[in-house]
């Protein structure tokens, strides 16, 4: 395994490996036991970076979420595993009553939600500090001073080391950014967004994005973060719920435009050169690229998680990174 430094401050900066683990189905529909197996072997590998948040998965039982934070509690008491393991939770998307969703019911960003979701995501996972938390989706109805103020207070009692955001448009980063540091408070360091090979529409409206996707890492999020060089781009669904692989998985709609045919044949070519399989040239594009990015992928079965480990330690040359790149 190979590892890097999220966060600047001595206090609470950590050293996480550089393929991060997505929990987001374990203990919904990845039972228990697959759970801690692919958990006990992502360890073993050298993996300590896992990725969960309070409304996991909310939707597959129309509850609010929890299972996943719930599961890793067990695996971490079962294990005794401590702070050598480093947690990731989200706050904000948490529907507020069963048969909801966050779109039409999230919990939001007030500084009240701040300090009782993240009690409760503690009590979950079973740890008196939360390595990494992130502002999960935007709340455009309450002060970004609010929010960040709550956030800040978490960091300063100690019951949170670092902060991220998700799915946020980039001037409100910047703009939260911006007060943390005008008052003195810890600011956002991580940043989780879609990222993959293929680049998908984001021009296309939804009910979260009613402006066009704000969730995938865009020319100015990379401009950004190449101009932030301590930021962190943690990379989610580089892997697009399989698709790369899978027949049964198409691709989105958003994925269908004139530029996906030519990087799909250019990543197939490279795939065939090194012997390796499409989604571990796509791990291995990102973990080495020139910005370096940590990407967030899930297993639901060990022999996943096998292929995904394996694109750690894929080397790719000079000129296949040049062609991943280029093709359009």
């Amino acid at each position: 395994m190979r590892y890097r430094t999220i966060g600047t401050d001595p206090k609470t900066r950590r050293e996480v490996s550089v393929l991060a683990l997505g929990a987001m189905l374990f203990g919904s529909r990845t039972d228990e036991k697959t759970s801690f197996a692919v958990l006990d072997r992502y360890v073993e590998a050298g993996g300590n970076f896992i990725d969960t948040s309070d409304n996991y998965a909310f939707w597959t039982d129309d509850s609010q979420g929890g299972q996943s934070e719930a599961l890793l509690g067990r695996w971490r008491r079962s294990r005794g595993i401590g702070d050598e393991i480093v947690i990731a939770t989200k706050l904000g998307a948490r529907p507020l009553a069963p048969g909801t969703g966050y779109i039409d019911n999230p919990e939001g960003l007030s500084a009240q939600v701040i300090r009782e979701a993240s009690e409760r995501s503690r009590e979950r996972l079973g740890v008196e500090k939360i390595d990494l938390l992130y502002a999960h989706i935007e709340d455009r109805g309450v002060a970004q001073r609010e929010t960040v103020e709550g956030f800040g207070e978490l960091v300063a009692q100690g019951s949170v080391g670092l902060l991220g955001v998700s799915n946020h448009a980039i001037w409100r980063v910047e703009r939260a950014r911006a007060l943390a540091a005008a008052a003195g408070l810890p600011g956002y360091e991580v940043l989780q967004y879609h990222h993959s090979l293929l680049r998908p529409r984001v021009d296309v409206p939804s009910g979260l994005f009613p402006e066009g996707n704000l969730g995938a890492a865009t020319g100015e999020l990379l401009s950004y973060l190449k101009a932030e060089p301590a930021l962190t781009l943690v990379a989610y669904s580089p892997l697009l719920t399989g698709a790369y692989v899978r027949q049964d998985k198409p691709l989105l709609s958003d994925y269908d435009h004139p530029g996906t045919p030519a990087r799909l044949a250019v990543l197939r070519d490279v795939a065939k050169e090194t012997g390796a399989s499409p989604n571990q040239v796509v791990l291995a594009w990102q973990i080495g690229a020139e910005l370096p990015v940590i990407p967030l992928a899930g297993a639901s079965c060990v022999a996943q998680l096998e292929e995904n480990l394996a694109a750690v330690d894929l080397e790719l040359t000079p000129d296949q990174r040049a062609r991943l790149d280029a093709a359009h």
